[in-house]
């Protein structure tokens, strides 16, 4: 299995250096008017150097890198430069109100810049924290960002594939956890250290294929040298699919090149299983997790229908009843940090992890802002924001 990257400053792709937008009539078309009226004011009455703390309020984890990137490449096209003091490096844990960094430089030349530089941050530092807490609390799997379809354009791709590599190199350095190996497209897999995206079949694949031991015949004969991933929830066949394609590639299955993933709709139980039946299968293997106040969403993740603890447990149980054990799973759907923390409890048996579930759910908790603290080396802030002075 590869590894994911281990650095102390971001990779850089040479395709993705120029962070949009750079041209002066795009930054004017997608920043609010009142920065922009600021702007010309200041023009017209004089300037000043001010100072801005950013910050975010909640907790996070920092990931200001390609908000900072923009800032600087923005001095550059606009002939100034800007002083950065990162309070918080990147990878650091930051309390709610705790300015993440300062940046210093012309009101002109930064007033017009507020809108899209939050923009740039905020998200990043909510899936950063994500992407840590479910590292940590499933160090020995794997993950893989599968987050790409459920972002709105390649520039919020880019920041999510960011932020999971940030929270993921957290998660190592504290835990020393497995983290974000890959990620599923070639766009950002730098981020991960890798060359190229991770990926074997879709549901479309299966599909097209006419059934699941078809499918991965069709995807050995294209990909010999490849490892492989079956995905087996295509026909409610979860076990009998799984064990089949086991059976006809003995060789990737003995190898530890075979794998198979579950990604069972919401709506049903896995091949095998009812409620007693996910309940007994836990209660074999994780009794404690089943012991105590269970919300409903946590019993769901439990003993639940779709992807739940008790699904992962069977098919463990299952493929290693027929000496595949060195056979990999690999699970989706819905695996946010509340899923992945009652994977933990349940020691689900879980390999890989293919999630896009990191990214923030509440969007209102995203939102960064920033307030000059300081006009021409005048300590000045608005009232009840005192907090944010430099110290």
């Amino acid at each position: 299995m590869p590894e994911g990257p281990s650095r102390t400053e971001i990779p850089k792709s040479p395709a993705r250096m120029d962070r949009w937008p750079l041209d002066e009539p795009d930054i004017a078309a997608w920043t609010d008017v009142y920065f922009k009226r600021t702007r010309t004011a200041v023009e017209r009455f004089g300037d000043t150097e001010v100072t801005y703390a950013v910050f975010m309020r909640r907790p996070v984890v920092s990931a200001p890198c390609l908000a900072i990137e923009w800032l600087k490449q923005i001095a550059e096209r606009r002939n100034t430069s800007f002083e950065f003091d990162l309070r918080y490096p990147e990878g650091k844990w930051v309390g709610a109100g705790e300015p993440i960094f300062y940046v210093t430089g012309r009101l002109s030349l930064l007033a017009d810049l507020e809108t899209l530089l939050l923009q740039k941050l905020g998200p990043a530092c909510v899936a950063a924290y994500n992407a840590y807490t479910m590292c940590a609390d499933l160090p020995k799997t794997a993950f893989l960002a599968m987050d790409a379809r459920h972002c709105a354009g390649a520039e919020m791709a880019e920041s999510m594939a960011y932020a999971a590599s940030v929270g993921s190199e957290r998660a190592r350095r504290k835990v020393g956890a497995v983290g974000f190996i890959g990620n599923a497209t070639d766009a950002t897999a730098h981020y991960f250290g890798q060359e190229g995206g991770m990926g074997t079949m879709p549901h479309a694949f299966i599909g097209y294929a006419g059934s699941t031991l078809r499918a991965a015949e069709m995807y050995d004969e294209t990909f010999p040298d490849e490892p492989m991933t079956v995905l087996v929830d295509y026909f409610a066949r979860e076990v009998t699919d799984a064990l089949t394609c086991c059976r006809r590639f003995p060789g990737r299955a003995g190898a530890g090149k075979l794998a198979v993933r579950i990604d069972t709709p919401g709506g049903r139980f896995i091949e095998g299983l009812d409620p007693p039946g996910s309940y007994a299968v836990v209660e074999r293997n994780a009794p404690e997790a089943l012991r105590g106040y269970r919300t409903d969403d946590e019993l769901r993740y439990l003993v639940g229908a779709g992807v739940s603890a008790a699904a992962i447990w069977r098919m463990r149980e299952c493929l290693n009843a027929e000496g595949f054990d060195k056979v990999k799973i690999v699970a989706s759907s819905g695996f946010g940090p509340a899923k992945c923390r009652l994977m933990a409890e349940a020691k689900a048996p879980v390999d890989v992890i293919g999630t896009g579930s990191y990214l923030p759910v509440k969007w209102t908790e995203t939102y960064a802002t920033a307030d000059i603290v300081d006009y021409d080396g005048a300590a000045r802030v608005k009232v009840g924001r005192e907090f944010l002075l430099r110290k």
